[in-house]
């Protein structure tokens, strides 16, 4: 038998959806049928790849999982003498336990299903709600070559699966996963990745979905690292690919393994880029993947809904983005040129809607409720409520959703309208820090060489234009002094005392991070947006309503 042998490695980076079983299995044998012709000895795909992940509460019913695992049995009969490696929910028949796994496939039979060891339970995870652990270590001889298999969190851990897959004598991982995108998140991957290699000595090949599913992204990114750590093939992020590498791999591990030879590397998009994609395919999926084909915005001439709608346009098109200016008289005549400015930069329908008939009336029919009683808060929120049920007609009568434009910032501190400007099927930037969206429009003016985005639009101080003269900086600090402080009151967890130790003005501090957490019932009752961050609102910070914590 000779000390090495060329296996060509398949990876298959798909966009699954939940649910959609058909669709899923469909796309596997797809892309088989590419390893196939790219004469692949082994192709793996995404983890659970045939339901799509994460399926949540789904896997609680009994017709669900069987369902899965009829369309992997069908799956099964099309395999042949390249080797599949395919994540499904697997079930054990004497207890009914469910296991996330992995099905090792040949010629018509599965050779083996290795279950997840490690169930994430934390920020967006919740896989110990659903599956059991899995405790063995199966191996799989391919052509010669001792292979193994772990599914995503299993090789975060360095004395988990993979080192005891080595130790039996592993010399390739196939780890498949279903890991969502936050800023950062390929680098940290890549160090780890390359660590786990390079500690166990084996070729890690890693294999991620891509993809929008509810506030999750997954980016792909997809990659092969030699046993010294070094990258020796990658995909593509945020878009479907299919990376095929050959190795040269022992027959045995106490033979040495040679140096690979470096195939595709794919350059790793900036930071900023990354984020900006993430928006794009999470805003393009969670659309069309739940049936609609247009959206519809409010442009107030602000940068929040410049930039939601310029990525709209990205996503979807611009025939398939309507802007809507609904002035009031507080609206400026500046606000109202921005906003046509800005649709014909995109290229995009946009109709003028005067909200201020409704408005006057809702004012008349009030006025006997609130005589005596000078204006406030509540004249400028019918404003907002005026605007959202607007634009919910348009969506009702035509289809369209509705994409809401506030940001992270605003969301946090309950500066925005319930039932108003938060109206909406899907919140773009409910993510971003108010300092990253003027980033991003500052990376998409860049990147396009021209004003998407106008300078006007860009550099006019920041204001709802819900009374005569109004500013944002009349009720909230400088935002680039915001978001440090909501930076470490809601991504790292901070306390109000650690964070005021730490320099900054305690009054201020309190104020925040009261507005932060009185503000709770307001973000629960807010649409889905994207993830972009290491802790977004939504199942990454789970805090109660009823709070009187106040550290």
């Amino acid at each position: 038998m000779a000390d090495f042998v060329k296996l060509r490695v398949g990876l298959a980076q798909i966009n699954p959806t939940v649910g959609a079983l058909s669709d899923n299995s469909a796309k596997i044998l797809d892309y088989y049928n590419q390893a196939v012709v790219a004469k692949c000895d082994l192709v793996a795909f995404p983890e659970l790849s045939v339901t799509g992940y994460p399926p949540e509460d789904l896997v609680l019913k009994d017709g669900f999982v069987a369902d899965n695992m009829t369309a992997l049995a069908k799956i099964v009969t099309v395999v042949g003498d390249t080797v599949a490696v395919i994540g499904f929910v697997d079930r054990d028949e004497d207890s009914g336990e469910i296991f996330n796994a992995a099905a090792v496939v040949r010629n018509g039979a599965v050779l083996g299903v290795y279950r997840k060891h490690l169930l994430p339970n934390y920020n967006v995870f919740d896989e110990q709600r659903y599956f059991k652990v899995g405790v063995d270590n199966p191996l799989f001889m391919i052509n010669n070559v001792c292979v193994g298999v772990t599914i995503c969190e299993d090789i975060w851990d360095a004395n988990g699966p993979v080192a005891v897959q080595a130790s039996l004598g592993a010399v390739l991982n196939i780890n498949i996963n279903g890991s969502p995108f936050h800023g950062g998140k390929l680098s940290v991957r890549h160090e780890m990745l390359s660590a786990r290699a390079r500690d166990n000595k084996c070729v890690v090949a890693y294999v991620n979905q891509v993809g929008g599913q509810d506030e999750l992204v997954f980016d792909g990114g997809s990659m092969i690292l030699a046993g010294d750590g070094t990258l020796i093939a990658s995909a593509n992020q945020f878009r479907e690919a299919f990376l095929v590498c050959d190795l040269d791999l022992p027959t045995s591990r106490s033979v040495s393994a040679p140096l690979q030879t470096r195939g595709e590397v794919d350059e790793p998009l900036s930071e900023i880029a990354q984020v900006h994609s993430a928006l794009v395919v999470g805003t393009r999926d969670y659309v069309l993947k739940n049936g609609f084909t247009d959206v519809v915005i409010g442009l107030s001439g602000g940068v929040d809904s410049a930039l939601v709608a310029a990525i709209a346009v990205e996503a979807l098109g611009a025939s398939h983005v309507h802007g809507v200016s609904m002035p009031s008289r507080y609206s400026s005549p500046g606000s109202r040129t921005d906003a046509q400015d800005l649709a014909t930069s995109l290229g995009i329908e946009m109709q003028t809607i005067s909200i201020e008939p409704a408005f006057s009336s809702y004012l008349e029919m009030l006025k006997p409720s609130f005589a005596n009683r000078q204006a406030d808060l509540t004249e400028e929120n019918l404003q907002s409520r005026v605007r959202g049920t607007t634009l919910m007609a348009l969506s009702n009568k035509f289809g369209w959703m509705v994409l809401t434009t506030g940001n992270k910032s605003e969301i946090a501190v309950g500066y925005f309208t319930l039932y108003g400007d938060s109206v909406g099927g899907y919140a773009v930037i409910r993510d971003l820090f108010k300092t990253k969206v003027y980033e991003l429009c500052e990376f998409i003016n860049t990147r396009s060489d021209r004003e998407v985005i106008s300078r006007a639009i860009i550099d006019k101080a920041p204001s709802a234009e819900l009374r005569p003269d109004q500013r944002d900086d009349q009720s909230l600090p400088p935002y680039d002094i915001l978001d440090l402080i909501l930076g470490l009151y809601i991504e790292d967890d901070a306390t109000a005392q650690e964070i005021i130790a730490l320099g900054y003005d305690a009054e201020l501090v309190k104020r925040i991070s009261r507005l932060v957490d009185v503000n709770e019932y307001k973000r629960r009752q807010g649409p889905p947006g994207v993830r972009v961050s290491t802790k977004a609102f939504g199942k990454d910070r789970r805090l109660p309503i009823t709070n009187r914590y106040k550290g």
